[in-house]
This record gives structure tokens, C-alpha cells and sequence, in this order.
């Protein structure tokens, strides 16, 4: 199909974008694209005003700031994906920006659009929430941040408001006592995540024995979902901490699968994941 009539501003900075955001009261911020263009083109959103700020080059980076790595909200997917700071402090992410779409997508996207666009079959979005990242989001008032674990309020619905809009996002550097993994399935290359599971296990000085543990799903609700039995079970010893993995969830029937599939899906996932972040 064909989009409605919009207008078409291209945002020189982050200031310019919000300024622009607030001369419509339905304007959209259009970045890589991937996810807003196909809503448009169904017509599923009908924005007066498209304000483009994929040519704001100082919102692409990847800074050490010591605890924490800054990443822009425009770095593209294949960029994380390469990074060498990314790759060493925090490899969860750098797997998960490579799996994302395929070539085209990871050329054009961005971490910030995946993010801001909060489709609850996106891969990104449970890793934040099991990292415990924090969002930096940018308004007319200046600067705020958001625990990740507040900043997903619904389907394609998040903490930014109307005339704000994600500028950084920051992630914590997971150390090399930390095993992790993210696993999904999925049909093909370029569909959403049926089901993905992500997990970090801490065991200290060497021991087998789990010493704390983060697990977050992919499609299992209207958010990314903290699998807190999981955890529990993790930490106590349990011999089948997987078989918890589907509780406290409430996941979707669609034409990738039932509400029953992806439960067990989940627990199956789960179980691999939990077992490759031990290993590593």
C-alpha cells in the first residue's frame, strides 16, 4: 500500500528534533526505518510530519565510561555488532545486534529504534531488561533516565513521551565472571523472534554453584519479562530451572504460533540458554 501524505523535516541535532516534534502533535521520528516504514505503508499510523534523524551523526557511538558503555541511539545494528568495546565488556549485546533481521536490516537499523519502538518480538529489548541498562531519553526540559525495567509500558509503547525522544543507552559491562547467552527461534532470518530467551549467570571464583542469575524473554507478553522463578530456581540448585520458565507470563496466539507453543518453546530455549551461559 501507499502511505498517507506526511510532511518531511530532516532533524539537524538532537535539540532540532525534539523542537520539531512539538510542532505537530503527530509527528514520528523516522530512523532506520525498518520498523515505522511497513507501519506506514498499512497505514497502521498516519503521522502529519516525519522528522528524519538518521543524519545526526553525534548519536552514533560507543564511549567506555567506565561502569557503563554509552551507546548512541543511532548506532546501527552492524556497527554493536562489531565494536570491539562491545565485544569485550558486554558480548551479550554484540550477539544479539548480529542476529537481528539480516544484512540489510543490520546495515540500517538502529539500537535506538529497536528499542524505542517496543515490538515485544524484538530481540534487544529482554537483553536490556536483563542487563539492567538505562535509557536516556531527551525532551524541551532537558535530559532524564529510565531503568530498563520501567521504560517498556506495552506493545509498541514505551516511557518516552510525546515530544521526547531516545538519545543513549547505557549498559552496564557484564565482567568476565558473567555467562551468558541469547537464544531465539524463529523461521526465517527476517521474522521477529517466536520465542528468545536471555540469561546471564554470575558464579564466583570458579564454582559450579550459581551465585546470581538474570533471565528475560523475548514474546512471551506485551513487554520483554523477567523470568524471576527462573532465577530462584538458578540460584537454589534446582535441577530443572527451566521448567519455570513459561510462569507469570502471557504470551500471544498469531499465525507464528499458539500460546501453548511458545510456552514450551520458552522452556526449551530456556533450558539451552541456561546451560551455554553456564559453559561460557
Amino acid at each position: 500500500m501507499i502511505p498517507a501524505t506526511f510532511d518531511y523535516e530532516v532533524a539537524e541535532s538532537a535539540e532540532h528534533a525534539v523542537e520539531l516534534l512539538g510542532s505537530r502533535e503527530d509527528s514520528k521520528l523516522l530512523a532506520g526505518g525498518h520498523s515505522l516504514i511497513p507501519l506506514l505503508k498499512l497505514r497502521f499510523t498516519r503521522p502529519s510530519l516525519l522528522v528524519d534523524i538518521g543524519r545526526i551523526d553525534e548519536l552514533s557511538y560507543v564511549r567506555d565510561t567506565g561502569e557503563w558503555l554509552a551507546i548512541g541511539a543511532l548506532t546501527r545494528h552492524k556497527a554493536i555488532r562489531d565494536n570491539p568495546l562491545v565485544q569485550e565488556h558486554c558480548p551479550i549485546v554484540s550477539h544479539t545486534a548480529g542476529l537481528i533481521g539480516d544484512p540489510q536490516v543490520r546495515h540500517r537499523g538502529t539500537i535506538g529504534g529497536s528499542l524505542a519502538h517496543c515490538d515485544p518480538a524484538s530481540d534487544l529489548p529482554a537483553v536490556m531488561l536483563a542487563l539492567g541498562s538505562e535509557f536516556v531519553i531527551t525532551g524541551s526540559d532537558g535530559e532524564r533516565t529510565v531503568d530498563a525495567a520501567e521504560f517498556f509500558h506495552g506493545v509498541f509503547d514505551s516511557a518516552i513521551g510525546p515530544q521526547e525522544m531516545l538519545t543513549e543507552i547505557r549498559v552496564p559491562k557484564v565482567g568476565n565472571w558473567t555467562g551468558w547467552s541469547y537464544l531465539k527461534y524463529n523461521r526465517r532470518a527476517q521474522d521477529w523472534a517466536t520465542v528468545g530467551v536471555a540469561a546471564l549467570v554470575r558464579q564466583e571464583n570458579g564454582s559450579a554453584k550459581v551465585d546470581d542469575a538474570r533471565v528475560a524473554l523475548t514474546n512471551m507478553g506485551a513487554t520483554p519479562l523477567r523470568a524471576t522463578a527462573v532465577e530462584q530456581a538458578l540460584v537454589a540448585g534446582e535441577a530443572d530451572p527451566a521448567a519455570y520458565m513459561a510462569d507469570g507470563t502471557d504470551p500471544p496466539t498469531d499465525t507464528a504460533a499458539s500460546a501453548e507453543f511458545r510456552s514450551h518453546l520458552a522452556r526449551v530455549i530456556g533450558k539451552r540458554a541456561i546451560e551455554e551461559a553456564i559453559a561460557r
